[in-house]
């Protein structure tokens, strides 16, 4: 990874921290997008401490709304001519139905729409790193889910499970439909289940959800086995030229049916297109 840039959402905290310290080790250069300041300067002192003098740096926006996504992915692309690899990362759970002042939902608007919206904004300095690659975190939570195209701001009945399952499902039809608008780029993207991980996932979810995802963490992996598939999609020689894969534990796996298909895929494409404004065009 001597030489390359990759940018990491999520990368403060949990897998996604673990995965930019463990690729900056084997010489990349890591750019984070956090929400939190203190957060962030802790991260990226990390970084310098790991890999020094490679001149990792963070950008900030809160990626639940759609102006700081196309913001920061603004900014981003001025200042990096090419990206080797993109990890998709940040995510959440929320016990009650939040609304973003873009009239999302938040689940959805952090969980999907910030991926969709990243890596459009990303395509140019992407497309002009040889064999760059999207990397997006999804989740085995997506086997319970079903994709209501025609609600997908969850208004007729909201469960914090149900709309993190949604988005995770969401997470790998994004993969699938954006590596068929690939083909023939040299540039591509694969999904993954990282496993139940010990990390700050659920602590700001509220309520009962933040009790239950706090119990269950005793039986988690830690972040550092989680983080492996991460690290294994953005570096490893063996999933060079392979693209829209779902993979757990460093292996391809099988998704739910409904992960599988393609007319939901791109049913799901268009409505992101229409609800933020950014597309990545096929062929």
């Amino acid at each position: 990874m001597q030489g390359k840039t990759i940018v990491v959402t999520g990368g403060t905290s949990g897998i996604g921290e673990v995965a930019a310290l463990e690729l900056a080790a084997k010489g990349a250069r890591i750019v984070l997008v956090a929400r939190s300041r203190p957060r962030g300067e802790t991260s990226l002192a990390r970084l310098e401490t790991r890999a020094p003098g490679l001149g990792h740096t963070v950008h900030y926006a809160d990626m639940a709304q759609l102006s700081q996504m196309k913001r920061v992915a603004a900014e981003i692309a001025a200042a990096e001519p090419k990206i080797d690899v993109l990890i998709n990362n940040a995510g959440a759970m929320f016990a009650n139905r939040i609304t973003t002042e873009d009239g999302l939902e938040k689940t959805f608007a952090l969980n999907h729409l910030s991926y969709f919206v990243l890596t459009a904004g990303l395509r140019a300095p992407l497309l002009a790193a040889p064999g760059a690659r999207i990397v997006n975190t999804a989740s085995d939570a997506h086997k319970t889910a079903q994709l209501d195209v025609d609600d997908l701001q969850m208004t007729k009945k909201y469960t914090s499970f149900q709309a993190y399952g949604r988005s995770k499902l969401a997470n790998i039809l994004f993969t699938r439909e954006l590596a068929r608008r690939l083909k023939g780029t040299g540039l591509t993207t694969n999904c993954l289940h990282p496993g139940f991980v010990a990390s700050r996932f659920g602590e700001e979810a509220g309520g009962l959800v933040s009790h239950v995802i706090g119990l269950a963490k005793i039986l988690a992996i830690s972040p550092e086995e989680g983080a492996k598939t991460i690290v294994y999609l953005a570096s490893s020689p063996d999933v060079a030229g392979m693209s829209g894969e779902y993979l757990y534990k460093c292996r391809r796996a099988k998704p739910a049916s409904a992960g599988r298909d393609d007319a939901l895929a791109r049913v799901l494409w268009e409505k992101s297109v229409t609800l933020t404004g950014m597309d990545w065009p096929a062929g």
